[in-house]
C-alpha cells in the first residue's frame, strides 16, 4: 500500500511559489512515512474550473499507477485548489483525496481579501452563486476528507478568518480536522524554517500525516 502526496504551490492563480514545490515535496519524503510526493503545477490565468479539473485529472493518474491513498499538500491559492478538489465530489471514486493539509489557504471566495486571486480564477464580476460555489467552507460535508489547517494571525494578504471559517465548517459537520493558527509571520512562509512558533507547523503535520498514511481500507477513512 502506497500513499502519494500532491503538492500544490501557490501564487496568486498567476504564478508558483517555488519554496512552496519542491523543498515541500522533499520534506514529505524525508518524514520516514513511506510518502511518495510530488509537485503539481496547475494551469495558471485560467477560469474555474479548468485548474480542479487538472488536478483532478493528476488524481487519477496517479490512482491509475498505484495509490492507494492520495494527499494534498496546498499554500494559499494552490490551497483553495486542493481544498476544492478534496471536497466538491464529482462522483468518481478515481478522483477521491483521502487527506489534506492547507497552509495560509485562500478558502472563501466572497471575502474581500486577495481579491487578485478570485478575479483570476472567477472574474471581477462573478455572480454570488459562483462565488458560494467555489467558497470551501459551502461544500464541507459529513464525508469530507480529514483536513490539517495552518495560518498565521498576521496573515495580511489571506486573512486568517479563511482558515476559521473552513474549520467551523469541518466542526459542523463532524469532520475530523486539526488547526493551528500562530500568532507571528507573514505571508507564503512554505516551510517557515526560521520563523519562530510557526515553524513548528511541520512537526505537528508530520505526526498527524503519520495518522493518515497508515495502513487502511482503500478510498475510506481509517
Amino acid at each position: 500500500m502506497s500513499a502519494q502526496v500532491i503538492v500544490v504551490p501557490g501564487g496568486g492563480c498567476a504564478q508558483y511559489a517555488e519554496h512552496e514545490a519542491e523543498p515541500v515535496a522533499e520534506w514529505l519524503t524525508g518524514l520516514g512515512l513511506g510518502i511518495e510526493a510530488s509537485v503539481f503545477r496547475y494551469p495558471l490565468g485560467v477560469r474555474h474550473p479548468v485548474p480542479l479539473a487538472a488536478l483532478r485529472a493528476e488524481i487519477r493518474r496517479l490512482r491509475a499507477a498505484g495509490a492507494d491513498r492520495i494527499g494534498l499538500v496546498g499554500f494559499s491559492a494552490g490551497g483553495h485548489l486542493a481544498g476544492l478538489a478534496a471536497l466538491a465530489a464529482d462522483g468518481d471514486v478515481r478522483s477521491a483525496v483521502q487527506f489534506a493539509v492547507l497552509g495560509y489557504a485562500i478558502t472563501s471566495m466572497e471575502t474581500e481579501t486577495h481579491r487578485p486571486s478570485q478575479d483570476v480564477l472567477l472574474g471581477e464580476d462573478a455572480p454570488p452563486e459562483l462565488r458560494r460555489a467555489t467558497s470551501l467552507d459551502a461544500l464541507v460535508t459529513p464525508s469530507a476528507p480529514p483536513f490539517f489547517l495552518w495560518h498565521t494571525a498576521e496573515d495580511p494578504y489571506v486573512w486568517p478568518e479563511h482558515t476559521y471559517r473552513l474549520a467551523t465548517a469541518l466542526a459542523a459537520h463532524d469532520v475530523p480536522h486539526t488547526v493551528h493558527v500562530y500568532p507571528h509571520g507573514p505571508h507564503g512562509l512554505g516551510l517557515a524554517h526560521g520563523a519562530g512558533e510557526a515553524s513548528t507547523w511541520t512537526r505537528s503535520a508530520a505526526t498527524w500525516l503519520a495518522e493518515q498514511t497508515a495502513p487502511a481500507t482503500p478510498f475510506g477513512r481509517h
